[in-house]
């Protein structure tokens, strides 16, 4: 396993000991560091947004330094080193393809094997005088603490959820409070993980727009470009309140909207928002081009809000593995259904006079 390289932009300067020289870093974050976050959390290169794995020197540690352990994605490398200001600790990144801890924790890759090879590969245990390693607590699912035990002889002590709660931790023996024990799901913990979903989701609302402005203008009363007006852009504005309804409103009301399953509740919003277009388009109902339409939004935007509500299902406290299999097996069918038949109703209501 090769050492973190010493000129990626994040890194300061060098530590040396006496086994080699270790790339240090600041805990105060930079422009770079921060537009990198901006970029990942609206889905930009974030896939790509990695640090090399390995050890790293947090300010200027000893040998009686804390040893605290990341995955590799770069936002959970800034979430650790900039929640310790001030302090020397040892940083010790995991390789989990530039993912985070939780989810990588759950692929397998923040996990028992990764940890162990990395713990002998950076030769932390020659540098430090214990055997104490802090973990993560949202990593606790991939790592058999008594493996880590046997194989790399250092004892596994699994820190808090939140890493703005480890100088507490650290200031207090590595005890953990409840409250650190405890994973939250706050208004704003949500709203943090709407760009991203929303970014990628207005990506293709984009595209299927464009093709129903050009569709539009080939059917109805009017010219094409009166028809466009009249049809397409409305397609376009109820589409894009579809994506409001179940990417934006759902996680920002998770808590208050009805039902267990996501696809529901996103069901709920965008039946709110199907109600609100067809109040607004206030359609003759003696034509049955404007019946059919009608009929279009009711089924094509709660399809599309419930579709994009369940994508949270990842991201949410309220969620199990089998719970999310579950749901998808019977509303996944019915979402594809309403949604397709949503499509050629309003194809079929563009046709008729």
């Amino acid at each position: 396993m090769n050492p973190p390289r010493m000129d990626q932009p994040f890194v300061i300067g060098a530590i040396e000991t006496d086994i080699d020289r270790v790339p240090q870093v600041s805990s105060v974050l930079q422009w770079p560091d921060h537009w990198g976050t901006i970029k990942a959390r609206s889905g930009i290169n974030r896939m790509l947004y990695a640090v090399d794995p390995g050890l790293y020197a947090l300010g200027n540690p000893d040998a009686e330094s804390p040893v605290l352990v990341t995955a590799n994605y770069k936002l959970s490398f800034d979430s650790l080193r900039a929640a310790l200001p001030g302090r020397d600790a040892w940083i010790l990144v995991l390789d989990t393809e530039g993912i985070n801890v939780w989810c990588a924790a759950g692929k397998g890759t923040f996990g028992t094997a990764e940890l162990v090879a990395r713990i002998k590969s950076s030769r932390i245990g020659q540098i430090v005088s214990h055997r104490k390693i802090i973990l993560p607590q949202l990593g606790a699912p991939g790592v058999a603490a008594h493996v880590v035990k046997k194989l790399a002889g250092f004892t596994v002590h699994y820190g808090p959820i939140r890493a703005e709660d480890l100088a507490e931790y650290l200031d207090h023996g590595m005890v953990a409070t409840p409250a650190m024990r405890l994973k939250t799901f706050t208004f704003s913990e949500r709203a943090i993980l709407i760009p991203i979903e929303l970014a990628q989701a207005l990506k293709v609302a984009l595209i299927v727009a464009l093709v129903a402005l050009v569709i539009s203008g080939l059917g109805g009363p009017g010219t094409y470009v009166n028809n466009i007006i009249t049809y397409g852009i409305f397609f376009a504005v109820a589409l894009f309140s579809g994506v409001l309804a179940g990417a934006v409103l759902t996680p920002l009301l998770l808590p208050y909207i009805p039902g267990r399953a996501f696809a529901l509740k996103g069901l709920v919003l965008g039946l709110i928002a199907a109600v609100v277009l067809v109040f607004f388009r206030n359609p003759d109902m003696a034509r049955w081009a404007d019946r059919l339409e009608i009929l279009a939004w009711f089924l094509l935007v709660p399809a599309l809000a419930a579709f994009l509500a369940m994508n949270f299902t990842g991201a949410s406290t309220y969620t199990s593995l089998s719970g999310v299999k579950k749901e998808m097996r019977w509303a996944l069918p019915l979402e594809i259904t309403a949604g397709g038949a949503g499509c050629l109703l309003w194809l079929g209501s563009r046709f008729i006079v």
